[in-house]
């Protein structure tokens, strides 16, 4: 049986994901800039959802695009 892999947030001890490290978030972003699943991630559900909040509030302030320029 393979090893399941763990969550690097939860490695690092992340609690809180702060919206204004931009550099994290943009781990968790795809190049037309939706937020990656999961299984791309590799993220427990706990911090998945904390990162997807983390974007969305990002996004809002236009710390991050909605969308790629054109």
């Amino acid at each position: 049986m393979p090893k399941k892999k763990k969550c690097p947030l939860c490695e690092q001890k992340m609690d809180e994901i702060d919206y204004k490290k931009v550099e994290l978030l943009n781990n968790f972003i795809s190049d037309k800039f939706k937020i990656l699943p999961r299984r791309n991630t590799k993220t427990c559900s706990w911090h998945q959802r904390r990162v997807a909040r983390a974007v969305k509030r990002a996004r809002i302030v236009a710390l991050l695009p909605f969308v790629p320029a054109v």
